[in-house]
């Protein structure tokens, strides 16, 4: 039994570092929200590790990890900017939001373009960064404690 949660671990690692985002060679840290609000990831993650967090309002795996990262955000120990993936106009996305009481910071990447960009493959994905660098990149379903400790790790490395 202990064999094959290890082959898990070794097979769940080795997928998850395959399809995780890749940090553009010159990415575009300067955002703005679907409220028309600045966002400068650099300058966030200047102080703090910031969790970027791709998702959708059609992804069924999102709806198990949004909640996650709406606490992580509400909790404001890290930065949190999310950044919804074809996820209609500003204001369906708004309603979406408002529906589920989502509070965090949204990016309204409405075409895909920004996750192209990080070459994302799957949603949910997520991204660390630091000093405007990526520390670290994850997909799948990840539990708030295991943001809040990839968060505090990228915080002392």
């Amino acid at each position: 039994m202990l064999l094959y949660g290890l082959v898990f671990v070794v097979v769940y690692t080795a997928i998850n570092w395959w399809r995780q985002p890749v940090m553009p060679a010159n990415p575009q840290l300067q955002l703005t929200d679907y409220q028309g609000q600045a966002v400068d990831l650099a300058a966030l993650s200047a102080d703090k590790p910031t969790l970027v967090y791709f998702w959708g309002t059609w992804c069924p795996i999102c709806r198990t990890t949004s909640p996650s990262v709406n606490t992580l955000a509400a909790q404001e120990n890290y930065p949190v900017v999310t950044v919804a993936i074809k996820s209609g106009t500003d204001q369906e996305l708004h309603s979406y939001l408002s529906e589920h009481s989502y509070n965090f910071t949204t990016i309204n990447d409405q075409k895909g373009d920004i996750f192209a960009d990080w070459q994302g493959q799957v949603t949910p994905s997520y991204v660390i960064l630091k000093d405007g660098e990526m520390t670290q990149g994850l997909t799948g379903i990840q539990p708030l404690w295991s943001l809040k400790l990839r968060l505090w790790f990228s915080s002392i490395g």
